[in-house]
């Protein structure tokens, strides 16, 4: 499934940089460019939750979770729930979502936005500050410090998303948080405990290079006592979508999942 969505996430940004050339599209950024984002590590670090509450109507291994999603709809009631910040797929073929999700986001929450996605392109990270993006997801790829230096430069923060040990190594100064996917990306296995098993190594990594990026567990959290348990591991954010998009009303359910925790 990965190698399907990058190679069709290669045709499609090549598309996209066809379509609006990158002058343009800088064009399109005005004044949003201009203006400082919004810090998703701040935030996280200064919350009793730390969720990062995603939306996305569709997983490419669990089919749809709720077509009819809109962003009016959920990302409101994500920030008024509780919410410390909210990520958005902008990967249309196997996440359903788009760009315009994005945008539309920034016009009505305050929170900080994470534009998750394949990024494969440093076109895709200009998309993402002049959508509205305060912070992107890296998945480790050989480009990441170059992608993840442009970033800061555009006055985002840098998510980098590993799934093993070995990926460590992409760790560098310019990331600003640390996160450990709980889902194979080969297999689209789940498994929590992929965060309790890496995470001595983040934090012991970390510090031998005098680093220290917040740590956060993505994918496959579904109670509160995950989330307790992995805060006493050292993680201080926590992405957790399918929990709340497979229900009929995702900010209530993120309110009540918040409110168990108090």
């Amino acid at each position: 499934i990965l190698q399907d969505i990058i190679a069709n996430k290669r045709i499609e940004v090549e598309r996209q940089k066809q379509a609006v050339r990158l002058q343009t599209l800088l064009g399109m950024g005005g004044e949003r460019l201009e203006h400082p984002a919004r810090s998703m590590r701040a935030a996280l670090a200064a919350s009793s939750s730390g969720i990062i509450a995603e939306f996305k109507r569709k997983s490419p291994s669990k089919g749809w979770l709720h077509p009819d999603a809109a962003i009016a709809d959920v990302l409101p009631a994500y920030e008024k729930g509780g919410a410390s910040a909210c990520s958005v797929l902008t990967d249309s073929n196997f996440f359903g979502g788009s760009l315009g999700d994005l945008c539309k986001a920034r016009s009505l929450v305050g929170l900080p936005l994470l534009r998750k996605d394949f990024i494969i392109d440093e076109y895709q990270l200009y998309q993402a500050r002049v959508m509205g993006a305060d912070a992107v997801l890296l998945i480790a790829p050989e480009q990441c410090l170059m992608f993840a230096e442009l970033a800061h430069t555009l006055n985002m923060e840098v998510l980098l998303e590993i799934h093993s040990k070995e990926e460590l190594d992409h760790l560098n100064p310019f990331v600003d948080m640390l996160g450990v996917n709980n889902r194979n990306l080969g297999t689209f296995h789940t498994d929590v405990e992929n965060s309790f098993r890496l995470a001595k190594a983040m934090q012991t990594v970390a510090r031998e290079r005098n680093l220290s990026p917040l740590l956060v567990s993505e994918s496959g959290i579904s109670t509160t006592t995950t989330v307790s348990n992995l805060r006493e591991a050292g993680f201080h954010g926590f992405l957790i979508g399918e929990t709340f998009m497979k229900t009929d009303v995702p900010g209530d359910t993120l309110a009540q999942f918040i409110g168990r925790l108090s």
